[in-house]
Parts: C-alpha cells; sequence; structure tokens
C-alpha cells in the first residue's frame, strides 16, 4: 500500500527493567489507506494503547519502522517528529486533555497556531469546526463550563483542525455514558467521512468497533484482521 497514511513494518515493543524484559509485540505490519477506518481490540493489557502510540511516534519502537505520510519516523528528528505529528495526526483520549484555562475556542485554535497560520484564520477554522459538532454556542466556554459529551467533541475538533491524514483515537468515547458516547462517535464519523481522514482507534466497546470499515485485534502479541460480525 504504497498510499498508505500510516504504514508499520515489523514492530515490535519490548520494556526493559535492568534485567528483566517485557516482550508486548514483536514483527507487527499493517497499513492504513487514506480515508480507512480501523478499530484495534483487543483484551486489557494487549498493548493496544502502546501500538497506537508507537503509529503516532509518541514511543519509540524496539524494532522495525512507522511511516507516517510517507516519512520514516526513526529518521527524523524530535523537533520533525513534532511537527509531522502536528501536521500530520490528531490524537483523540479517553479524557480531553483540554487546557481548563482556555476556551473551547482557544483550545481548538491552538494546533493551528502551532503551524504558523495567522489568529483570524485560526480562529475561523475552529469556529467551523465547533459548529459542526454542535458547540457554536459554547465557543467562549472553558472545559469546567463544558459537559463531559461536550468537552470530548471540543478534543475531537480539535483534533481535526489542522485537517491530519489519520486522527488516532485511544478510547475516545470510553469516559461517556453510553448514549453519549454514540453521539460523539457518531459525529467522529461524519467527520471522517466529510474530511476523508483515516480513523484508528483502540477500544473496547465492541458495538463501536463493529462500525468500522476493519477491525484488527492485538492478542498474544500478535494482530490479526476479524470480521466485525464476529465481535
Amino acid at each position: 500500500m504504497n498510499d498508505a497514511v500510516i504504514r508499520a513494518e515489523g514492530l515490535g515493543k519490548t520494556y526493559a527493567e535492568g534485567t528483566l524484559r517485557t516482550p508486548v509485540f514483536d514483527g507487527l505490519d499493517f497499513a492504513v489507506a487514506p480515508g480507512e477506518t480501523v478499530a484495534i481490540v483487543g483484551a486489557s493489557g494487549a498493548g493496544k494503547s502502546t501500538l497506537l502510540h508507537l503509529l503516532g511516534g509518541l514511543d519509540t519502537p524496539t524494532s522495525g519502522e512507522v511511516h507516517v505520510a510517507g516519512q520514516r519516523m526513526s529518521a527524523l528528528s524530535d523537533a520533525e517528529r513534532g511537527r509531522l505529528r502536528n501536521h500530520a495526526l490528531g490524537f483523540v483520549y479517553q479524557f480531553h486533555h483540554l487546557l481548563p484555562e482556555f476556551t473551547a475556542l482557544e483550545n481548538v485554535m491552538l494546533p493551528v497556531l502551532l503551524n504558523g497560520t495567522t489568529v483570524p484564520d485560526a480562529a475561523q477554522r475552529a469556529r467551523d469546526l465547533l459548529e459542526s459538532v454542535g458547540l457554536g454556542h459554547r465557543l467562549e466556554h472553558k472545559p469546567g463550563e463544558l459537559s463531559g459529551g461536550e468537552r470530548q467533541r471540543a478534543a475531537v475538533a480539535r483534533a481535526l483542525v489542522n485537517r491530519p491524514a489519520c486522527v488516532l483515537g485511544d478510547e475516545p468515547t470510553g469516559n461517556l455514558d453510553e448514549k453519549t458516547a454514540a453521539h460523539v462517535f457518531g459525529q467522529m464519523l461524519e467527520l471522517n467521512a466529510a474530511h476523508r481522514t483515516s480513523l484508528v482507534m483502540v477500544t473496547h466497546d465492541r458495538g463501536l468497533a463493529r462500525r468500522l470499515g476493519r477491525v484488527l485485534e492485538l492478542h498474544e502479541g500478535k494482530l490479526r484482521e476479524i470480521s466485525p460480525a464476529d465481535l
């Protein structure tokens, strides 16, 4: 898959503490196509979050390579990796990680400003995305003034504001009630379709996983594709 937005080749991760070595997985290969939606499922402790962090350049593999937007992550400096992450990837976590002292609008503007965009352009782009996730009336509210679902929707808008090639989600609806989780997840899929942004999501919610185009299960250090119908 030459046009893959993310490609992993022979990916492995082993944690070492003194003489103790704990292998998580080894030799993983897979790729994510433009606009594709992928769920990664598996038991707690299987290494799903570790895999996501490696794909996003937030951790370094013990072996193998990760390519993001055609660039080999291991060949980049820390600063170059940071710029690539900010430009090509978006991240949504179980907890929103919004900055409490800033408004929803300011939180979503920040990644755009870091790319050198002017304040008026950053504000307009952030405003448009917040309106698209139903937060047009909450632009000037700080995270503490928003509900859990609203905070997570703001986090989704922030992940998409730089028009990334791929959004990586680590249990992005795991802290929400079932109804709110379904609503936030539905908006993520709508934005994925509208912007053709790929989505890779780690989730324990097999009902949500069924709604994605491809499901990969991480089990005993191996990654295998399974049918959504088998979930």
